[in-house]
């Protein structure tokens, strides 16, 4: 039996296109493949696995990290590493190595260790400004030991708080719909552009598409203390809170120069702040003449001012300026 082809007469006579004129793999991808593709490319080689061991019997855990300079620093949760014994690190390339413990501070959650190797590739951090709300957020990690995970989503939300392990309140935390796992702990959260946004911290295990990451603000501030002094010297008031934006007609009527502060929303009992009299939905603008326009701020002076130094707290209180007088005490860990 002959075969013939069947055809449509409105087609037949259509050339069929050669494959030179085909799409390309990368016209084939949109925009936002291309995006998460991009950053990928541009991040990856700075991702590590991290494995910490502890304990006569090798118990431990691991988690990710990610290199911030060309010497070999990484920075990672401190939930991670806190309390190993020993510490290794892979790169995404296969060569394993010793990792020194740089500086710990687990009121942030946050670590810096250092690795001896050549050629790595570093991340550098995103300006806070840069962070915007719906903006693409790519995860990168090792979640339950798979090595050099990618997941992507957006940013859903700035601004949150939550508990570090010390009980402290960790502030201006990143919310992200981006698949987080087991392993993902201290890995970048990064924008297109390659920048870490955020180090992944944190999940709500009986949600979906809730995810947490300290920003990088924090982070950036945080490493430096650590890399220089091992160790963050700070005062602590007992408030957790939000930047704010001071209304332009309150902001006019008492002469300030900032359009921003910090709102509390929490305040810890037998602190600082609530033996000085602070109230929630207070908005803190200057610690004696300093101007607070940000919890980086607040954070930026308790860290570089003498503890247990009676200072002079203004506020705004149902936009009055009231002043109060707050002695920050000292926590070592």
């Amino acid at each position: 039996m002959k075969a013939q082809f069947i055809s449509d007469p409105l087609t037949e006579s259509i050339p069929t296109p050669s494959l030179s004129s085909l799409p390309s793999d990368g016209e084939l991808l949109d925009a936002y493949s291309q995006a998460v593709v991009s950053t990928v490319r541009q991040a990856g080689p700075a991702v590590l696995h991290i494995q910490a061991r502890s304990g006569k019997r090798g118990g431990g855990g691991t988690g990710s990290g990610f290199l911030i300079s060309p010497d070999g620093f990484l920075m990672t949760n401190s939930h991670v590493v806190h309390g190993a014994d020993a510490l290794r690190a892979q790169t995404p390339d296969g060569r394993e190595v010793r990792a020194e413990m740089i500086g710990d501070d687990p009121d942030t959650d946050l670590a810096i260790l250092r690795i001896d190797l050549p050629e790595l590739h570093h991340l550098r951090f995103a300006g806070s400004e840069r962070i915007t709300v719906g903006q693409i957020a790519v995860a990168i990690g090792n979640p339950l030991g798979l090595d050099n995970t990618v997941t992507a989503g957006i940013v859903s939300a700035l601004g949150r708080t939550f508990p570090a392990r010390t009980g402290r309140l960790i502030d201006n935390v990143l919310q992200t719909d981006a698949a987080l796992n087991p392993g993902n702990s201290g890995g970048p959260l990064l924008n297109t552009r390659g920048e870490v946004i955020g180090v992944n911290t944190a999940i709500i295990p009986a949600a979906q598409g809730i995810s947490f990451a300290i920003g990088s603000k924090t982070a950036e501030f945080i490493a430096s203390w650590l890399i220089k002094e091992g160790r963050i010297r700070r005062g602590y008031i007992g408030v957790a809170g939000q930047d704010i934006a001071i209304h332009e007609r309150v902001a006019r009527f008492h002469n300030l120069r900032q359009r921003s502060g910090i709102l509390v929303h929490t305040i810890q009992p037998d602190s600082a702040a609530s033996e000085s009299g602070v109230e929630v939905n207070d908005i803190l603008i200057w610690l004696d003449h300093e101007e607070l326009r940000s919890i980086h701020e607040l954070h930026r002076l308790l860290v570089l001012r003498e503890s247990n130094l009676k200072s002079r707290l203004t506020i705004l209180r149902k936009n009055q300026i009231v002043h109060l007088w707050i002695t920050p005490r000292e926590q070592l860990h």
